[in-house]
């Protein structure tokens, strides 16, 4: 089963495009299965760092869209789309004019939402109406990006969250690279793995920066993991393991 994660936000600047990014070095780390669509025409990101994975995709045109869910049939793997800022619009026209959602169901896909958010009172009127308009087997993870945003309270005491948590929505923080590091990468055109280990880049104190974040932005994606990722494909050269007892102890 494949399952397409739309990631978004709907706001420019808000950092989708690096939680994308991060999907996609995770699904590279740990060896899960996945293609990316990118649907900036103006400086897509995806095509840039993570460009032998990525293909590009005009949401207002059906036909170009619909490689989107002809990915996801394919094979077993996610399909991660990294949406351009003010692309909701036609992204649920395509959605709703092809009832992508039953759809999905009867052929055994996967819908996930990233929902972005920076600390500003829009970022949450844009999640509630993501709440609004959920038509049910789909997930929703709403993402309070850190690098975007220092004071998440008003968020937290609000309705919106309270809805969310009650109606399964998963929430995640996205912790912060250092502004400065982050720059130095995206000068780069480096995929984050390129970052954190080629010594021809960045100096050490960046790469080590870039190894901390990634360990950290990897730990609330690995407990999501079997909720929402396609897990990797068995060999058939490996051995069975056998089961061991937990020690806690060790």
């Amino acid at each position: 089963m494949s399952t397409i994660h739309f990631v978004g936000g709907e706001k420019g600047g808000i950092g989708k495009s690096v939680l994308a990014r991060l999907l996609a070095q995770y699904h590279i780390d740990r060896e899960l299965p996945f293609r990316a669509f990118d649907s900036d025409r103006s400086h897509g990101a995806m095509l840039r760092f993570y460009g032998d994975y990525t293909a590009p995709v005009t949401l207002e045109a059906f036909d170009s869209a619909d490689l989107i869910m002809e990915a996801a049939l394919q094979q077993p793997q996610d399909v991660i789309v990294d949406l351009a800022a003010q692309t909701s619009t036609p992204l649920f026209e395509w959605i709703d004019d092809n009832d992508l959602m039953s759809l999905a169901t009867e052929e055994g896909v996967g819908i996930v939402f990233w929902h972005l958010m920076d600390d500003g009172a829009d970022s949450i009127a844009l999640l509630r109406g993501m709440l609004d308009r959920r038509d049910g087997g789909e997930h929703l993870v709403a993402v309070r990006n850190h690098g975007r945003g220092r004071d998440f309270g008003p968020f937290d005491r609000s309705s919106v969250r309270a809805d969310a948590e009650q109606t399964g929505v998963r929430l995640m923080d996205l912790p912060a690279l250092h502004e400065a590091t982050m720059r130095k990468v995206d000068h780069q055109a480096a995929s984050f793995w390129a970052a954190a280990n080629n010594r021809d880049g960045l100096g050490l104190m960046d790469r080590q920066r870039v190894r901390v974040w990634l360990r950290k932005a990897y730990l609330p994606l690995d407990q999501m993991a079997s909720a929402l990722f396609v897990a990797p494909a068995a060999s058939e050269d490996a051995p069975e393991e056998t089961p061991q007892s937990y020690d806690p102890a060790l």
